[in-house]
């Protein structure tokens, strides 16, 4: 007995709409498995926004449709007429390395359409190792780029993609990199600290603390007992000069 194909979401088939329902449609997919379509997940004239309020509206018994797998379930194959993402937000992760198109190019960088449900930032910084005043002495609108993602954050819609990432540093900035690292290297470190010199640096500061602390203290006593003369002196003025 020859084994039934794997089925796999996202993958496109042509079916025959076998019965229509209140709730979507029956499909013949030539699985052995019913596929049924959501009302929810036809499309009307090509618009996925247009709103369908009767599955008849766009499927009829016998037609021949294409269709995307929404969903395998254990009884059912669940079909959309909505064309799906390449990538969905699940899919996308830091490192991975995409294609895509640049689709528009603004001052700060450039939009690459990488077939998720928004198109990825390359930041100017982020489209070559060496210095970039604009992106178009880079890339330009309709090209095609290959790019790593650098950070995807779902709850703002944004996807960051380097194209630098997947480029070999040239030549002269590894030689300014080692020079720095050299650099970093010969800097004199303080030497690790035994637990008895560091006892000693924390008894240090703490009465370092202390003597401030006590400073403090004296400085605004003396300046209350100047005010406590200042206005006595005042009270024994003004007693005279009513005696007077």
């Amino acid at each position: 007995m020859e084994q039934e194909k794997e089925i796999n979401a996202k993958e496109r088939y042509t079916g025959t709409v076998l019965k229509t329902t209140l709730q979507g449609a029956l499909v013949n997919i030539g699985t052995d498995k019913p596929a049924f379509i959501h009302i929810s997940q036809a499309v009307k004239d090509g618009d996925p926004r247009a709103q369908v309020n009767s599955i008849e509206e766009v499927l009829k018994v016998g037609q021949k449709v294409d269709f995307w797998v929404k969903r395998v379930r254990k009884d059912r194959i669940e079909l959309t007429m909505k064309e799906p993402l390449a990538l969905e937000w699940r899919e996308i992760k830091p490192g991975m390395t995409v294609k895509g198109k640049v689709v528009r190019l603004e001052t700060f960088g450039a939009f690459v359409e990488i077939g998720a449900e928004r198109p990825g930032l390359i930041h100017i910084s982020e489209l070559s190792h060496s210095y970039v005043r604009t992106p178009g002495e880079v890339v330009r609108e309709g090209d095609e780029v290959e790019a790593q993602v650098l950070e995807v954050n779902r709850r703002k819609k944004q996807i960051k993609l380097s194209i630098k990432a997947l480029q070999e540093l040239p030549q002269n900035l590894q030689v300014q990199h080692k020079q720095a690292e050299a650099v970093q290297e010969e800097a004199p470190k303080e030497p690790d600290l035994t637990a008895m010199e560091i006892a000693m640096r924390q008894a240090m500061e703490k009465a370092e603390s202390a003597e401030k602390d006590e400073k403090k203290k004296s400085r605004k006593n003396k300046e209350a007992s100047s005010e406590q003369e200042e206005l006595l002196s005042r009270t024994l003025e003004n007693k005279v000069g009513q005696e007077s």
